[in-house]
């Protein structure tokens, strides 16, 4: 008889077998060390990446044990931290790789943020460029030919700006760009917050 216990993650609650809480407990801490390691700022600073990975990972145990009680066991816990991986890429262990679903690598739906690290006034325009897969120049350009066709396109942008959330944290970013959540994407991200 296995031991259960009744973990926090990503806020939600989850019933989790010990030593598959030991495993996920081991993969949080190796993943903090490499992400630290690899963008080389402290963990204050990474802490919005290890709550979106939580998230994503509490996303995961949703999917497959749902809302009815079932308990988290340590061959799901392997199955995610091998799906997600490490944020230099590498998997957490070499079996766990090759057991990894094939959903996981496949990019995701772009969905649209405004980019504020490429933001000229608001980061509408290079948002959609991104969302559009077109050059943020043609974006800019026609949105300047909007503002001096008429006043119709000051109100788009500003109807833009006011709709379309900015992307701030790493997992936004990661749907911004179609990027699937994973560990290594969200490490792309991490370097790229303000200090």
């Amino acid at each position: 008889m296995k031991r259960v216990l009744n973990i926090s993650l990503g806020g939600r609650s989850f019933a989790i077998e010990e030593d598959a809480y030991k495993r996920l407990s081991t993969y949080l801490e190796h993943f903090r060390a490499r992400l630290a390691a690899q963008s080389g700022v402290p963990y204050t600073q990474n802490a919005e990446v290890m709550e979106d990975l939580e998230s994503r990972i509490s996303e995961l145990f949703l999917q497959e044990v749902g809302t009815d009680g079932r308990v988290v066991s340590l061959d799901l816990v392997a199955r995610i931290t091998g799906q997600l991986g490490m944020p230099d890429g590498t998997p957490e262990n070499p079996e766990s790789a090759a057991s990894s679903s094939p959903e996981a690598d496949t990019a995701v739906r772009k969905k649209v943020y405004r980019d504020y690290e490429n933001k000229r006034i608001a980061g509408v325009c290079a948002g959609l460029a991104l969302y559009l897969d077109i050059d943020v120049v043609l974006t800019r350009i026609l949105m300047l030919v909007a503002l001096f066709a008429g006043s119709a396109g000051f109100w788009i942008y500003v109807i833009c700006w006011i709709a379309i959330p900015k992307a701030v944290t790493p997992a936004q970013k990661c749907e911004m760009n179609g990027l699937p959540v994973r560990a290594e994407n969200l490490a792309k991200f991490a370097t790229t917050q303000k200090k």
